[in-house]
């Protein structure tokens, strides 16, 4: 019964509430319009957050893959200053075809390893010329270890690697800029003066890291160095098998090519191990520095709504003190009138923060869904939003409501 007489007191309330909130739209609509400032604001930062957060993983696994590790001398040398990339040259010893045969050898069906090599250089095809497109020489296991999205033919295969095969598969940009008006597929591209076949094309990559994926010519390795030279380092890039788990393929992986160099217990590693983790962390700190920050200046632009629709409901507590003298008068208690202002306050907070919502996933709708930044609004900005909206139309009434139940209902009565 106690919990009915609660639910009924509020009720009532809320229609009190309601009516006195549509019976003065304009005050109503400015203590709501500081709200949704503040939860739209609120709402974007979350999106950029969150966004930045995909950002990061959607990078990191078009650049080498989500499940993927990379072997090399120097894994991230953009990450480091001069100095210290000059230190991990010297002290980090390169990967040759020889530290993969035995990483192949090594592998116990636990890895998957195919390395890579990449240089820039110009491919024509027809006439057309692109210049310092990403030549990389690889091996014709990548698919399995990293999605490479090959959207038309398909990649090279084992036999074409080992035989060194003029083949390649190339990236949207450069079918593109190579063959604007025929299919690519069986077309012959010209790399360093040799002929290549066309026999895969990629679909759109996007960017990781400020470097277009959509400029590359994967081909095989064999080929790379018939053409190109042989590498001075390669980069190993490894998968666990199907069933096995990615920290055993690393731990694995290091073991096996510390045995390799013979590194005893104890000694650090002459060779570097890039995870996805540590490759997206650069993105993933700035999105932790951006939240950090965005925080305290949410909390400012809520504490400044709350002062709006305290001010607002204020104002409507004084237009209406003869009303609420005379409610007064004929039995309402200071209870009621301190539950219909809270009610007030709570709904043109509501009302405010369902409005910064909608405004701000109208904004983010603008973004194109092509755009390599996703942004939309979370759950969790949604939830946020509407516990923050509630919130502060609770404690914007708290003051209102205390004076409005204090109103002397004598002085109130005489009051026109």
């Amino acid at each position: 019964m106690l919990g009915l007489r609660w639910v009924n007191a509020w009720r009532e309330a809320l229609r009190e509430a309601r009516d006195t909130v549509l019976g003065y739209p304009l005050r109503s609509a400015l203590g709501a319009l500081a709200i949704a400032v503040a939860v739209g604001t609120a709402v974007l930062v979350d999106a950029a957050v969150g966004g930045l957060a995909e950002f990061a993983r959607l990078s990191t696994a078009r650049a080498f893959g989500a499940e993927t590790f990379v072997l090399a001398q120097v894994a991230s040398p953009g990450q480091v200053s001069r100095r210290e990339l000059s230190r991990m040259l010297e002290r980090n010893r390169p990967l040759r075809r020889t530290d993969l045969k035995v990483l192949a050898e090594l592998a116990d069906d636990r890895v998957i390893y195919a390395a890579t090599a990449q240089a820039a250089a110009d491919v024509s095809a027809f006439g057309r010329k692109l210049e310092n497109a990403a030549i990389a020489g690889t091996g014709a296991a990548l698919p399995e270890i990293r999605e490479l999205d090959v959207h038309a033919g398909r990649f090279f295969l084992p036999e074409e690697e080992r035989r060194g095969a003029f083949v390649a598969v190339i990236g949207f940009d450069v079918a593109a800029a190579l063959f604007p008006d025929r299919d690519p597929l069986g077309a012959t591209l010209r790399l360093a003066g040799r002929g290549f076949t066309v026999v895969g094309v990629q679909d759109r990559q996007g960017t990781a890291g400020g470097t277009s994926l959509d400029r590359y010519v994967w081909i095989p390795l064999p080929a790379f160095e018939r053409v190109l030279g042989a590498p001075r380092t390669l980069q190993v890039s490894g998968r666990a098998t199907p069933g096995g788990t990615f920290d055993a393929a690393v731990d694995h992986a290091r073991a096996s090519l510390r045995a390799r160099r013979g590194l005893r217990p104890g000694a650090a590693d002459d060779f570097e191990i890039l995870t996805p983790t540590s490759a997206r962390g650069f993105v993933t700190n700035l999105a932790d520095r951006v939240s950090g920050a965005a925080l305290p200046l949410t909390a400012m632009a809520l504490l400044a709504a709350v002062v709006v629709v305290t001010n607002t409901t204020l104002v409507s507590v004084t237009q209406r003190i003869h009303e609420i003298g005379v409610r007064r008068a004929i039995g309402a208690s200071r209870e009621q009138v301190r539950r219909e202002v809270l009610a007030e306050s709570t709904l043109v907070s509501l009302a405010g923060g369902l409005f910064g919502l909608a405004a701000a996933a109208a904004l983010l709708s603008l973004v194109p869904a092509s755009a390599n930044f996703p942004l939309h609004v979370r759950m969790s900005g949604i939830a946020h939003g509407l516990v923050a909206s509630a919130l502060a139309g609770a404690l914007s009434g708290l003051y209102p409501a205390l004076r409005a139940s204090r109103i002397d209902v004598a002085t109130a009565l005489r009051l026109e």
